[in-house]
C-alpha cells in the first residue's frame, strides 16, 4: 500500500516524501513542476537510498488522475499541488481558486471512486485572517482572509467539514502550517521557486549570494516591536515530520476529521531574520523598506500545543538552524 504525494518534488512535498521513505513507507509522487524541477526526485532517492514511483501529471487532469489510482493500490493521500504566493494569488485569484480549490475537489472525488478515505490537507495560518488573539489556536474562529490564496485554504477545509459530515467513513487531518523555511541538512533539496521568489527566506539567501541586489521589507508601520511583520517560521524538516505522525494518527484513529497548527509557537520579525540570517552566515543582506503589501497581518504565530499532546509532534530546531541549512542549500 501507498501513500500518494501530489505536487511532492515541490518545497514541503520533497521533504515529506524523504520523512515519508525513511520511515519505510511506499510513496507514489505526482508533479508537474509548475513550481519545482525534476532533479528533485533524483536527490530524493539519493538522500533516502530508496526509490518511488513518479508520474509527471497535472492534477487537475481527472483522467491522467485515476489511471495513477488503477495503477497502485493507494492508501492515503497527502496533497501538496497548491499554489502558495500569497501576491501572485492577490493579481490573479481565478488561477489559484482553480488549481487549489477545483484541483482538490477534484482529487477528492478520484479518492472517493476509488474508496481511498485518508487525507492529509496543507492548509495554512493565513485561514486565520486578521488573528482573534495571539498565540492562535486551532479553535480561534477562521475567515476574513486577507488574500485569494488564504481563501481557497479556508474553502477547502470548508469542503472537508462538508464531506465528513456527509460520509463519516473519511479520516481527514487538515494541517494549518506557518511559515515553512530552511532546507534539508544534506543541502540537496530546498525551497528554489521558479522566478524572483516570494518567500521571505529565499529572497534573503539570493541577496546574500549576490544574486539580488537586496531585500525589500514591506512596511516598518506595524504595531510590532521593530514595525517590521512577525511571523511563526517552521523548519521544513519538521514541518514533514508533523505529517508522519498525522499519518500515524489517522491509522490509529480510522476515521474522524482532525485539525492542528504546525508552528513553533513563537514569532520573529524580518529584521530578526535578517539578523539571524547574517550572524550564522557572516554575509551582509542589504534591505530597503517599501510599502506594505496587500494581502499581509502584522503579527501572525501559533500556539503549537494540541499538536503536541495528540500527535506527540513538535517543532524542534531553532531560527539559525533554517538559516544555516537555507545558505548550505544555496551553497551547493
Amino acid at each position: 500500500m501507498s501513500i500518494l504525494v501530489t505536487g511532492g518534488a515541490g518545497y514541503i512535498g520533497s521533504h515529506t516524501v524523504v520523512e515519508l521513505l525513511n520511515a519505510g513507507r511506499e510513496v507514489v509522487i505526482i508533479d508537474n513542476f509548475s513550481n519545482s524541477k525534476p532533479e528533485v526526485l533524483e536527490r530524493i532517492k539519493q538522500i533516502t537510498g530508496k526509490d518511488f514511483k513518479f508520474y509527471e501529471i497535472d492534477y487537475l487532469n481527472r483522467k491522467e488522475l485515476e489511471k495513477v489510482f488503477e495503477e497502485n493500490e493507494i492508501e492515503a493521500v497527502m496533497n501538496f499541488a497548491g499554489y502558495k504566493a500569497v501576491g501572485e494569488s492577490v493579481q490573479n485569484p481565478l488561477k489559484y481558486y482553480n488549481n487549489n480549490v477545483s484541483g482538490a475537489i477534484g482529487l477528492l472525488e478520484t479518492m472517493n471512486k476509488y474508496n481511498v478515505k485518508k487525507f492529509i490537507f496543507s492548509s495554512s495560518a493565513t485561514v486565520y485572517g486578521e488573528p482573534e488573539k495571539i498565540p492562535i489556536t486551532e479553535d480561534c474562529k477562521t475567515g476574513g482572509t486577507t488574500n485569494p490564496y488564504g481563501t481557497t485554504k479556508l474553502f477547502i477545509e470548508q469542503i472537508l467539514q462538508d464531506l465528513y459530515k456527509s460520509d463519516e467513513t473519511w479520516d481527514i487531518a487538515i494541517l494549518r502550517y506557518f511559515n515553512p523555511v530552511g532546507a534539508h541538512e544534506s543541502g540537496l533539496i530546498g525551497e528554489e521557486p521558479q522566478g524572483i521568489p516570494s518567500n521571505l527566506m529565499p529572497y534573503v539567501v539570493r541577496v546574500a549570494s549576490g544574486d539580488l541586489e537586496q531585500l525589500s521589507v514591506f512596511g516598518n508601520d506595524y504595531d510590532t516591536p521593530d514595525g517590521t511583520g512577525v511571523r511563526d517560521y517552521i523548519h521544513v524538516v519538521d514541518l514533514a515530520q508533523g505529517h508522519i505522525k498525522a499519518l500515524e494518527k489517522l491509522e490509529k484513529e480510522k476515521t474522524g476529521i482532525y485539525t492542528y497548527n504546525l508552528g513553533t509557537g513563537v514569532g520573529y520579525s524580518v529584521l530578526d531574520m535578517v539578523k539571524a540570517f547574517e550572524e550564522v552566515t557572516g554575509k551582509k543582506v542589504k534591505y530597503k523598506i517599501v510599502e506594505r503589501r496587500p494581502g499581509d497581518i502584522a503579527i501572525c504565530y501559533s500556539n503549537p500545543q494540541k499538536a503536541k499532546i495528540e500527535l506527540g509532534w513538535q517543532a524542534i530546531k531553532t531560527l539559525k538552524d533554517m538559516c544555516k541549512a537555507s545558505w548550505g542549500y544555496m551553497q551547493k
